[in-house]
């Protein structure tokens, strides 16, 4: 059996119970017990995902899990929330680092605290326009943008995006969530065209530089935030002329909201930037044969970040009423 700390946090409002697999390396046999994964998600903290900071040869990386127990490529608010647990191991005096998902290596940076003491943290993500991960994009090479899907939609012009997971995108006047549901549990009758599922989110431009974002996560359902979904849906923004590459794009959700900047050249990246934050802490034992766990000492909560969060989240509200 295996005591650890555990870290309850969020990027975004996307909500993690996060362990350190640097400190113990055990916590890795975790990718094999998905009904464990489950049961961690629901029971400790009712999460949105697991995350585990692991080691990759010299560097580090993070690994993440849904709640339904399956292994996802990449996490825009989770690899955040690794970055600040790798931070110690990287070098406390250290500002930009790299860490790994999905066996794709990305560029981290630490910013200055959002709202003067919130931990923030820069990810740069790849993007890829055509993959096999959906078919109708392969063998083109502008990619699939603002076009309709019949089988999914007959009138929303989806753009695929993909950041080392699916991502399928389109602008609406209004976000209807009940139509992103039905739209999210609508893929998984479509393997011909998404055989591995996608993420699908609605985002409404707001004028300017900005957009609202709401999201279906593959494997969760819908989700307060999901970073890579943002990152994907401002690259999208970009791309159908909604927003201006190369300039930071404000992205709100219902958990807060992130800055994102999408480049084209040299490569094609976007940039996802935000809040990294502590609600809690605790300890549990793993058993790892009888996959199982208990709890043995309660979360201690991290007050001062969870009100700084908060402070500027009722700060966006009362900037963009």
């Amino acid at each position: 059996m295996l005591i650890t700390k555990y870290i309850l946090c969020h990027g975004s409002g996307n909500r993690f119970l996060m362990l350190d697999a640097v400190a113990e390396p055990q916590l890795e046999q975790l990718a094999e017990q998905p009904q464990l994964v489950a049961q961690l998600c629901r029971e400790v903290g009712e999460t949105d995902g697991l995350l585990l900071t692991v080691r990759v040869g010299t560097e580090f990386g993070m690994r993440m899990f849904n709640t339904d127990g399956s292994e996802a490529e990449m996490c825009g608010n989770g690899i955040r929330c690794v970055a600040r647990q790798a931070q110690p191991y990287v070098g406390n005096d250290v500002t930009e680092f790299a860490l790994w998902s999905g066996g794709v290596r990305h560029e981290v940076c630490r910013e200055e605290p959002i709202h003067g003491s919130i931990p923030t943290y820069r990810v740069a993500i790849g993007v890829r326009l055509a993959t096999p991960d959906f078919t109708p994009s392969m063998g083109r090479e502008g990619g699939f943008i603002g076009e309709v899907i019949p089988e999914l939609d007959e009138e929303l012009r989806f753009t695929y995006i993909n950041l080392g997971n699916p991502h399928l995108v389109a602008a609406v006047e209004a976000i209807d969530t009940e139509r992103l549901s039905r739209l999210g549990e609508r893929v998984k009758s479509l393997p011909q065209i998404l055989p591995h599922g996608t993420n699908v989110s609605l985002y409404r431009p707001m004028g300017g530089n900005a957009i609202y974002t709401a999201t279906y996560e593959r494997g969760v359902g819908l989700t307060a935030s999901c970073g890579t979904a943002m990152t994907a849906s401002t690259t999208a923004a970009c791309l159908c002329g909604y927003c201006r590459a190369g300039e930071s794009v404000e992205v709100y959700n219902s958990g807060g909201m992130v800055r994102c900047c999408a480049y084209e050249e040299p490569t094609r990246v976007t940039t996802l930037s935000g809040n990294a934050t502590y609600e809690s802490v605790g300890v549990i034992a793993i058993d790892f044969v009888q996959g199982s766990y208990m709890e043995i000492a309660p979360a201690l909560p991290c007050f001062e970040e969870q009100a700084a969060y908060s402070a500027f989240v009722e700060d966006i509200k009362n900037r963009k009423s």
